[in-house]
């Protein structure tokens, strides 16, 4: 079931609707069904891979206390649920890409399975073995078995997160019945937020997406070169953040309206002025995972810079491959993971090169805000140029492009009429500059910590019906467009 999809539409209010007006001591077990049917709406049978990761998890966590003093027992449940866990997610994610990649050099030695990738479950593992591993930490297991399955299966964030902790969101489970009915001021707001969402996705990732998809078109992207090469590549960057973090801001709009808060997934990435800072601001809950459950276990910046590169390395070679069973993917990561080594190293010789120009040339005086734009723009660039490689179906493909977009590069191609065939006309081009422009201005008032949806909530009830129109009106007109639109799936869905 799409958030984007007329399904959902009538699920997500009768759900609220059921939610609120049912006894509150039900809202647990109502929102544990909505969420299951809501993952059963994509594929019935693995809502058991679903069930096994929760059962597991949940057993393995109120098993920890009972070993308490016994550092190897403990270490066993531990373990074993982590193997169960991602053994469950090789099998269904990577063991074709293990007998792809061992078929390579050993024709025919593994046999590839015929299995559907189950949506969502890398975000789902994630958040389970988080859990679990936090309980191996010292926190308290939660023993309401229909509380932690809620917490897992929460439908707004089940298949492409945000990537949950039991201190935020299954703390919020946990008073359910303790609330009120209804925050009128967060209902507001999640309308807000989730309207936003909807913009990001149908006016700007889908419109974005017929022109990229033209150009990395398996069969045709060898016709492509230069600036048609340029704009499908910088428009890529473009739509996998609107159409990740549209999602996001669905999932928390949604959440909001029933009174859970979950955690910020974004914060506005492309206005990061480096590697380091962009994986800040960009899928922040993964960020976070990698950085406490594997970073500072394997030694974070404890032992050394030698070792503390290695263990960006190893950080970055798993984000690759949690993002997809590809090589390509992984190449992504790791060129990541350099860039983002390379940057650490770099840093001290870049700041005494900025100091002694500034001493020497401009009076002891710094131009931050020139340095700041420069630095965006750098990153942003740098950052496209790696979402090639991601985009691409195949490494051949991405090295293909690249090679052709710097081959091919003419000024006459920005007069010529040619970028109004890649799938969108000027007309349609115009609409996704202004979305484009719209959602540029928005980041940057999230940039200044202006808080907008708590601005368009503290406005007259009047002026927040204009918004809200203006907005359904504006996405039903040139989010809905023409034959070639889509109930596209969401980007992430696939990891």
């Amino acid at each position: 079931m799409l958030f984007n999809s007329l399904s959902f539409l009538i699920f997500f209010p009768v759900c609220l609707a059921l939610y609120m007006v049912l006894p509150a001591k039900a809202r647990t077990f109502i929102l544990l069904a909505a969420s299951i049917f809501f993952y059963m709406c994509w594929n019935p049978v693995y809502v058991l891979l679903l069930a096994s990761s929760i059962l597991v998890t949940y057993f393995c966590a109120l098993a920890l206390p009972k070993f308490e003093g016994k550092t190897g027992s403990r270490r066993a449940v531990l373990i074993s649920g982590l193997v169960i866990n991602f053994g469950i997610l090789f099998v269904f994610k990577y063991f074709n890409f293990f007998a792809d990649t061992v078929s390579g050099f050993l024709p025919g030695a593994v046999r590839p399975l015929d299995l559907l990738l189950p949506v969502g479950i890398s975000f789902y593992t994630f958040q389970a073995v988080g859990y679990l591993i936090d309980v191996y930490r010292g926190d308290e297991p939660e023993r309401n078995i229909f509380r932690y399955a809620l917490f897992v299966s929460f439908f707004p964030q089940l298949v492409a997160g945000p990537i949950e902790r039991s201190g935020n969101l299954l703390k919020q489970i946990r008073e359910l019945d303790k609330r009120p009915l209804m925050n009128m001021d967060d209902f507001k707001k999640g309308a807000f937020i989730m309207l936003y969402g909807y913009f990001m996705k149908m006016v700007i990732a889908d419109r974005a997406a017929i022109l990229v998809d033209t150009v990395y078109d398996p069969e045709h992207y060898l016709e492509y070169a230069g600036f048609s090469v340029l704009l499908a590549a910088v428009l890529f960057s473009v739509q996998i953040y609107c159409d990740f973090a549209g999602y996001t801001y669905i999932a928390i709009g949604a959440a909001r309206m029933m009174g859970f808060t979950l955690r910020d997934n974004f914060n506005t990435p492309y206005l990061a002025t480096g590697i380091r800072d962009f994986w800040d601001r960009w899928h922040m809950s993964l960020t976070g995972w990698f950085r406490d459950y594997l970073y500072f276990p394997l030694g974070g910046s404890r032992k050394g810079k030698t070792r503390k590169y290695i263990n960006i390395m190893i950080v970055f070679l798993l984000s690759g491959l949690w993002h997809g069973a590809g090589w390509h993917f992984v190449f992504w990561g790791l060129l990541h993971g350099v860039l983002r080594v390379f940057e650490e190293i770099a840093s001290p010789v870049w700041n005494k090169f900025r100091t002694l120009m500034s001493d020497n040339f401009f009076g002891g005086r710094r131009d931050e805000k020139s340095y700041r734009l420069l630095a965006q723009v750098v990153t942003f660039l740098t950052v496209t140029g790696c979402w090639m490689i991601f985009r691409a179906g195949s490494t051949r493909q991405a090295v293909h492009l690249i090679r052709n977009m710097f081959g091919g590069l003419g000024l006459w191609q920005l007069t010529d009429g040619s970028l109004f065939t890649l799938g969108l006309d000027a007309k349609e081009m115009n609409v996704l500059i202004i979305g484009i422009f719209i959602m540029i201005l928005i980041d940057r008032l999230i940039n200044k910590k202006v808080d907008v949806p708590a601005f368009f909530a503290e406005r007259s009830e009047i002026v927040q019906g204009a918004v809200l129109l203006a907005g359904i009106l504006f996405i039903v007109i040139f989010g809905i467009y023409g034959k070639q639109y889509d109930a596209t799936a969401f980007i992430y869905f696939q990891f």
